[in-house]
């Protein structure tokens, strides 16, 4: 038995137990930063808030305007827009727009998503703002409004300037809210397509983002390079209901880029998984509406109730509890309306602002009058 002891002392001192906790990742990156995309649980980082050159990485700020203003109705996806002068005379990576050429919003993303144009990203900045400086005090107040504490943006494509700058952490900030929009991943996913495919200026569009094809799960979101940026990826991937976001900063090559972020995302599907607490976010009930047009609606949770775990870890029982305040029309889906304490094994883990499923506007006399009538004739039912 003594041997044995000995032994398994040796071998252990020899060979010590590696714990997930303990691994490498991103070693050779300036910055880095690795998360779970429902929760912003930060499953790893790396002098994640220090300002770097994004290159590239900036356009994920420039296509979440993008798909805001189509959303919003500001552009349409089939709009036709004519190319300026300053769009096709933009250098680095391109899809050789020509001044007075015409084509789709569409076809203007996809350059944007697949190939990283900076021709397509101005001109499409130009259309939405009006002019490239509009736009870019559009992605600076967006920035504010993520939250976003090292980032300044001085163009829409990230082409290297003194005061351009961004972090990992911020990169990621972006990433979470423009994987939000499903639309873009469709784009981002896509690794060979074509534009002018019937003309005799057809281009072939080859994603930038090779872990698109060589990364099971992987469908975004942006690749960068520049000399004084170095080789950047912001990537994202999705497999067993839980989708992830690495971004890595300062890389040598492209080559150790796309090698730690495969292993950035090995490590996040290996350890992790995401549990939803609440399954249906309609099952929390309905609420009653004073002086509201609709009499009742449903109360929903701001956010996703989702909670990360290490897959070594037993899980729970959940429970969660409501707290509705009274409910005065008008209403609009946003407003905070009470909490929602989700807790596993008795222990408050999670608190999440609760609103209301749709807009209620306030109802007027003949709404009340119309509806006191048919409580008292539901009444009179009744008694019958």
């Amino acid at each position: 038995m003594k041997r044995i002891l000995i032994m398994l002392l040796s071998f252990l001192i020899c060979f010590p137990m590696v714990k997930a906790d303990d691994l490498k990742l991103a070693e050779k990156a300036k910055s880095a930063i690795l998360v779970e995309a429902s929760t912003g649980k930060i499953l790893f980082e790396k002098n994640a808030d220090e300002k770097l050159h994004p290159a590239s990485m900036t356009k994920m700020m420039s296509m979440l305007l993008i798909i805001e203003a189509i959303e919003n109705g500001v552009i349409k996806w089939d709009q036709i827009v004519t190319v300026s002068e300053n769009a096709s005379s933009m250098g680095g990576s391109q899809i050789l727009l020509e001044t007075g050429e015409k084509m789709s919003v569409r076809d203007l993303f996809k350059g944007v998503a697949i190939a990283s144009g900076n021709d397509a990203v101005v001109a499409l900045a130009e259309t939405v703002a009006g002019s490239v400086n509009n736009f870019v005090s559009m992605m600076n107040n967006r920035a504010k409004e993520l939250g976003l504490t090292n980032t300044n943006f001085k163009n829409p494509h990230g082409l290297d300037d003194a005061n351009h700058y961004s972090s990992s952490r911020d990169m990621m900030l972006i990433a979470r809210e423009l994987v939000k929009h499903e639309e873009v991943l469709k784009y981002t996913k896509i690794y060979e397509d074509y534009l002018r495919e019937n003309t005799d200026r057809k281009i072939w569009l080859v994603n930038t983002n090779r872990l698109v094809r060589f990364y099971d799960g992987v469908d975004g979101l942006k690749t960068g390079y520049t000399e004084d940026a170095g080789y950047c990826m912001t990537a994202t991937a999705s497999k067993d209901g839980m989708r992830v976001i690495a971004v890595v900063m300062g890389e040598e090559t492209s080559k150790i880029r796309n090698q730690e972020v495969s292993e950035m995302l090995d490590y996040a599907f290996a350890q992790y998984k995401v549990i939803n607490v609440l399954k249906n976010k309609n099952s929390l009930g309905k609420y009653r509406v004073e002086n509201g047009k609709e009499e009742y609606v449903q109360v929903i949770p701001i956010g996703d109730t989702n909670l990360v775990k290490k897959k070594s870890e037993k899980d729970g029982n959940y429970s969660y509890d409501i707290k509705v305040n009274s409910l005065k029309a008008p209403l609009k889906v946003g407003d905070k309306v009470g909490t929602l304490t989700v807790k596993e094994d008795e222990n408050n883990i999670m608190t999440l602002k609760l609103t209301v499923n749709k807009d209620v506007e306030k109802a007027n006399f003949i709404d009340l009058f119309l509806r006191n009538v048919k409580d008292m004739v539901i009444g009179n039912m009744s008694l019958n």
